[in-house]
């Protein structure tokens, strides 16, 4: 069955390189078929992909939450040397690549800031996309499923879209402006564009735009997420196509702003945001933070606050495995999922395993039939 995921990837892989830079074409046939983007429930979002099954932000990861029915995949947008744009979470390769394994790169290890902190690894704005694509991921975590390790190569921002775009019914993309601030002073391109352009402009080339459930939009659905909210701010500038404050842990501090998370989901700050923004996707912990003994405490009022300005909420990350849930759902994920979406009533979901997600989807939906 892997060696299936592998060729049906590599083919896909390579009709994204073909289309060189041109808008990418869905398969024959294939625009008259698609089913449309579901809007009547909670959108199930593929966190990196089916990452806790496959190696994250690989074209096999994303192929397979498509098939286990995610509403939308997700990926981080990272910058290469030579100014590739990337599917790629860490600033570093060391944690989800075989980088270690590749004697000619030994030289490249080194230490930078990053968000506020010295990190020490193989850094990805160091490597050119010619180098990466002689890489090999691998799963994060030990935990999981290691068989595809060693595999899948690093694809690019161009290839996730045509992924999405040659699915056999309409599937949105989820991109992340990643570490724009680290990525704009390590990154230049000739053409005195910044990171944020470049992303944008690469969206716009595929057809991406429009407001949330306008025709367009419905089309080619899209949402564009970061962490720093001056590049939502100036994103918001060059495409109405739209945007999603994440927001981390209330005491870590925002990339380009050096304020805390608590600081911006102030009302102040929200009802400034909410013109630039159509939700916010907060870490589960931010809004119900745990106890010491892994326990749900009381929420917070961040989901009330948001949807009293008109904006959805996507919490994230969403995992099986018992280690990831709070005690309170014993074990059980779908425990995590009523809660989440009957209780805390949130607009969509990041999970790691979007075919769990779907099926107590289409569970309650029946029950409730």
């Amino acid at each position: 069955m892997a060696s299936l995921w592998i060729v049906v990837a590599a083919a896909l892989l390579v009709l994204g390189c073909a289309c060189g830079g041109a808008t990418a074409r869905p398969l024959v046939g294939a625009a008259a078929a698609k089913q449309p983007l579901q809007t009547s429930r909670p959108f199930n979002i593929a966190h990196r992909g089916s990452n806790g099954e496959l190696p994250e932000e690989t074209a096999v990861a994303y192929m397979r939450a498509i098939e286990e029915g995610a509403d939308f995949i997700e990926a981080d947008i990272a910058a290469t040397k030579d100014g590739h744009l990337v599917c790629f979470h860490d600033m570093t390769l060391d944690d989800t690549t075989d980088v270690a394994d590749h004697k000619e790169f030994t030289g490249r290890r080194r230490t930078l800031e990053v968000q506020w902190a010295n990190v020490t690894g193989f850094f990805i704005t160091d490597f050119t996309l010619a180098e990466l694509k002689t890489l090999r991921a691998k799963q994060r975590w030990s935990f999981r499923e290691q068989s595809h390790n060693g595999i899948s190569p690093i694809i690019t921002f161009d290839e996730f879209i045509n992924i999405a775009l040659n699915a056999k019914r309409v599937v949105g993309i989820y991109p992340e402006m990643k570490s724009p601030v680290f990525v704009n002073q390590h990154v230049k391109w000739a053409d005195g564009k910044k990171y944020e352009d470049k992303f944008i402009a690469t969206l716009k080339k595929y057809g991406y735009g429009g407001k949330y459930m306008t025709k367009p939009w419905l089309q080619k659905p899209v949402f564009i997420q970061s962490f720093a909210p001056t590049s939502l701010i100036y994103a918001a500038g060059l495409t109405d196509s739209p945007k999603v404050f994440l927001v981390d842990d209330v005491t870590v501090r925002t990339e380009d702003t050096d304020q805390s998370y608590d600081e911006i989901t102030s009302d102040e700050y929200l009802d400034y945001m909410k013109d630039y923004v159509v939700g916010i996707g907060p870490w589960k912990d931010t809004v119900v933070p745990p106890t010491k003994g892994n326990r749900l405490a009381t929420p917070t009022d961040l989901v009330a606050m948001a949807h009293a300005r008109g904006l959805q909420v996507h919490p994230y990350t969403y995992r099986n495995e018992n280690r990831f849930l709070h005690y309170n759902f014993r074990q059980d994920p779908y425990a995590e999922y009523d809660y989440w979406l009957n209780n805390v009533g949130v607009d969509g979901l990041f999970t790691d395993f979007p075919a769990s997600l779907r099926r107590f989807q289409e569970w309650t939906t029946k029950t409730r039939n």
